[in-house]
């Protein structure tokens, strides 16, 4: 005897382990695999494939890519692929391409409260910096404002997100040397287009609009003297020291610069929760990155265009900063007069701007008085 005890086989038990067998079994006989639908969206953005911008696009696709485990990818195409740079909203309003890549003050034509979402000048003369603005856009109500404007302001089928700050670009590049704002007055000179090329022109100086790719042949042509774009990397890129020897670091027209992904609204709503929510997060995740690149980056080309390309690097000349802040406060008054929704925006950064700079400024004025104390300043 062994000392155990046997239950006795009922035809009931004898079911039930039949039953449970059964269910074992099924569960491992291989299921045929559920293909997964995969969305695939085009976006032509306003750089070329050497930017370091459309490089951080790729990334922002890559990562919903793999966030989304191969349902969602983004292919990205350069400036010019389907339409002209300027052409590219109505291009995602009307499903040409499904999305682009630019700057809101690139619509200035259509409403000239696009350039306080990208490019506020001098920070809509408020006094915000680059990460203040972004503040305005994420806790001061801006980024509520900046959807307003597609949808019911200019109401065009597009989904906008706000997805590199790249700010602050320099004055730019000159053919010869200025001291002074007078010096600029004298010459041809390649602004951003809309309200800040408006404010260039009401301190007397010659500003003309074109798109990035049209700037370093007009300057080989002789049809400018003088061009900004965006910063040391990218203006490198295309190629802006082989014409041009002066380059000038410090400027208020682009203070603040933060380039947008449009989605074709279509397309978006298509989209089920999950995926909307992976662009949402991968937009957020590409700001940060792009921080990181524009200082690195940038700090590399400068190096570069001082030393191997023996381009001089100056200091803008000081009196153009107050001419350019006090023709920025005119000029944005006056349209503030003219266009209500304008108005709306620009009240809403300078309310927040008197909470904002008293302490974001103060508080760092640190970083300048460690920077200029610094050897590696020199």
């Amino acid at each position: 005897m062994t000392g155990k005890t046997t239950t006795p086989l009922t035809r009931r038990r004898a079911l039930g382990a039949g039953a449970v067998a059964l269910t074992t079994a099924a569960t491992l006989v291989p299921r045929p695999a559920v293909a997964q639908t995969v969305t695939r969206l085009k976006i032509q953005t306003a750089v070329p494939t050497s930017s370091i911008y459309f490089d951080l696009m790729k990334k922002f696709g890559d990562r919903c890519d793999k966030m989304s485990n191969g349902r969602l990818k983004f292919e990205m195409l350069p400036d010019g692929a389907v339409v002209n740079a300027f052409e590219m909203l109505d291009a995602v309003d009307k499903g040409v391409v499904d999305g682009g890549y630019s700057w809101t003050h690139y619509w200035s034509g259509k409403n000239t409260a696009a350039g306080l979402f990208s490019n506020p000048a001098a920070g809509a003369g408020t006094g915000m910096d680059q990460l203040s603005h972004v503040a305005w856009l994420m806790q001061g109500g801006g980024n509520a404002l900046y959807k307003k404007f597609y949808a019911d302001v200019l109401k065009l089928n597009v989904e906008p997100f706000m997805i590199q700050p790249m700010g602050p670009d320099p004055l730019g590049w000159f053919k010869a040397p200025i001291s002074s704002l007078e010096d600029m007055k004298k010459l041809k000179y390649r602004s951003p287009p809309g309200l800040v090329g408006e404010i260039f022109k009401e301190m007397g100086v010659n500003a003309v609009a074109m798109p990035g790719g049209e700037i370093v042949p007009a300057a080989q042509r002789g049809v400018i003297d003088a061009a900004e774009w965006i910063g040391p990397a990218d203006d490198m890129a295309l190629g802006f020291h082989t014409v041009f020897k002066h380059y000038y670091l410090q400027g208020l027209h682009q203070s603040t610069d933060v380039g947008e992904l449009l989605i074709n609204k279509a397309q978006w709503t298509k989209l089920p929760a999950d995926l909307k929510a992976i662009v949402e997060a991968s937009a957020m995740a590409t700001m940060m990155e792009t921080y990181s690149y524009n200082v690195q980056r940038n700090a590399v080309a400068l190096d570069r265009i001082k030393n191997e390309f023996k381009v001089t690097v100056h200091d803008t000349p000081k009196d153009i900063f107050p001419a350019f802040i006090k023709a920025t406060n005119l000029i944005y008054d006056r349209e503030a007069g003219k266009n209500p929704f304008f108005k709306e925006v620009l009240e809403s950064q300078r309310t927040f701007a008197k909470l904002i700079v008293p302490y974001w400024n103060k508080i760092n004025g640190l970083y300048y008085n460690l920077g200029i104390e610094s050897p590696n300043a020199k």
